[in-house]
């Protein structure tokens, strides 16, 4: 595992029907996603949602100032982490991740490791994403890496 990155799994909490109170067909689920107690984040900065089809890789790319923390609601997704830090004990290592439905947890992601996702099988990927910095379109603290860089020499294919 990467220094310094953090998985909290998610628990779920079916749905209970409380006759006379609500109509439910089927029964969904609740769950906590993040907490201030959790200690995830140093400080929040902003919270985002997107939407991957089938298929897309979204890779790669780092943050000089910021961490992210990932929530993917919904679809099937590799995570891929690589540690680009001078400093880091796990410097050069690559990360992967599986996430999604049936996986939920929450992906702390510090500032120098690049990141990047795979969206696997039929539906969409559906990700909450939470960080310490505001985006500044005029100074985006966003760095790319080609998600096919041989630095990195990760094979998205082995991934379907």
């Amino acid at each position: 595992m990467i220094d310094g990155v953090k998985i909290k799994e998610l628990k779920i909490h079916q749905d209970v029907h409380k006759a006379g109170e609500e109509i439910v067909d089927q029964p969904g689920f609740l769950m906590e996603i993040l907490r201030a107690d959790d200690s995830l984040l140093k400080k929040f900065g902003q919270s985002i949602f997107t939407v991957a089809h089938p298929g897309t890789i979204k890779a790669f790319h780092w943050h000089k100032l910021q961490d992210d923390l990932f929530f993917f609601a919904a679809g099937k997704v590799i995570v891929v982490l690589h540690d680009l830090r001078a400093d880091s004990p796990t410097k050069g290592e690559t990360q992967v991740i599986s996430a999604g439905a049936g996986e939920y947890k929450l992906i702390l992601i510090p500032v120098g490791v690049a990141h990047g996702y795979k969206v696997l099988g039929t539906e969409p990927a559906m990700l909450f994403y939470h960080v310490t910095e505001v985006y500044n379109p005029t100074n985006p603290d966003e760095e790319r890496i080609p998600y096919d860089d041989p630095s990195i020499g990760f094979d998205w294919e082995r991934y379907k």
